[in-house]
């Protein structure tokens, strides 16, 4: 009987020993790409975490607009294999999308209870970031009171007819967002009233900042995170307008793509990357890259900003079911009323 129960005992501990060394057996490796609609700057900054923490991994990030990667995403279907693993686009309403398509991938993570913002219930998608549509100005040219300081200012103030810019909702999941909510709070009138004010498209944020600098533009419609790089970057004296009508706050999602659709059938791996970001030491690497964090008990804010609990409690709602099921008909009226101004 001794010899039996030590016999067990052993066994139970080789088991035991075996599912560890699987664990480190499995430990997360090989080639995981990721699509992301996050800056250049921002990437260069978590690639390099991401490569301390996972050395037997290599990563490649694609940046482009959520819009673009929407397109890349819809052509590579029709192939039967994503170019990606992961993806972090700007706007939730996509991942609804996704999730319905079957082309995402139901993961657990322990990091969820510490988030503040919703999840998929499933574990289909997860805020990861956190970026504000706010409006900027440049305090060397203009003071903060001769120019709006609010969207419908924005869309409305003759004084600035002429001398605003935005990014073009049909390629910014973000500026798609924002168009989203505020045409919920104002209506399609607000469209038309950017028409007649004669807004500018402009192709990135860098192009809307330069305009700023140069007086171009007395005041533009951008994120948050632009303004806060540049301040950081290249001690720039722009400034971020929290707008009186409030924020637009887009909590964007990180998605594990299925295995069946994934570029490199790597899920287990993606799985550990996700959970990576959503981890403290993640979200510590989302706030150096002038983003705020989704979670709870991450205290720090980005560089030269205000905490998200203050930006929050003055902030535009946004519909996401508005923005998955009416996002055709939003770009059509959009495209419209700008082109007719």
């Amino acid at each position: 009987m001794k010899r039996f129960v030590c016999f067990f005992i052993i066994l139970c501990l080789a088991v035991s020993l075996v599912f560890a060394g699987g664990g480190r057996e499995h430990r997360p490796r090989g080639k995981i790409v990721i699509y992301t609609s996050m800056y250049d700057e921002a990437i260069v900054v978590l690639k390099s975490e991401l490569q301390k923490q996972f050395p037997r991994c290599n990563f490649e990030f694609i940046t482009r607009g959520t819009g673009i990667i929407q397109g890349w995403i819809e052509a590579e279907r029709l192939t039967g294999r994503l170019g990606c693993d992961i993806l972090m686009v700007a706007e939730p309403a996509y991942a609804l999308e996704l999730k319905e398509a079957g082309l995402l991938h139901a993961f657990k993570t322990r990091e969820a209870a510490a988030l503040a913002f919703d999840y998929d219930p499933d574990g289909y998608w997860y805020p990861v970031r956190v970026s504000n549509m706010v409006l900027a100005f440049n305090p060397e040219r203009h003071t903060r009171d001769s120019i709006p300081n609010s969207f419908f200012g924005f869309a409305n103030d003759p004084r600035v007819r002429g001398a605003v810019s935005m990014r073009n909702p049909l390629v910014s999941g973000t500026t798609m967002a924002t168009a989203s909510a505020l045409r919920d709070k104002y209506g399609y009138q607000y469209f038309e009233a950017l028409g007649r004010q004669m807004v500018a498209i402009d192709y990135g944020s860098d192009e809307s900042m330069t305009k700023l600098e140069t007086g171009e533009c007395s005041v533009v419609m951008i994120l948050e995170e632009s303004i806060l790089r540049k301040r950081e970057k290249e001690n720039s004296h722009l400034e971020v307008i929290y707008p009186t009508d409030g924020t637009v706050v887009i909590p964007s999602p990180i998605m594990v793509i299925n295995q069946r659709w994934s570029a490199n059938r790597n899920a287990a791996t993606a799985e550990v990357i996700a959970s990576w970001f959503l981890s403290p030491a993640g979200q510590n690497a989302i706030v150096n890259s002038w983003m705020h964090s989704v979670r709870e008990d991450i205290p720090s804010v980005p560089y030269n900003s205000i905490s998200l609990h203050e930006i929050r409690a003055n902030n535009i709602p946004i519909i996401w079911e508005n923005v998955l099921r009416q996002r055709a008909e939003i770009r059509r009226r959009f495209e419209i009323d700008i082109r007719n101004r």
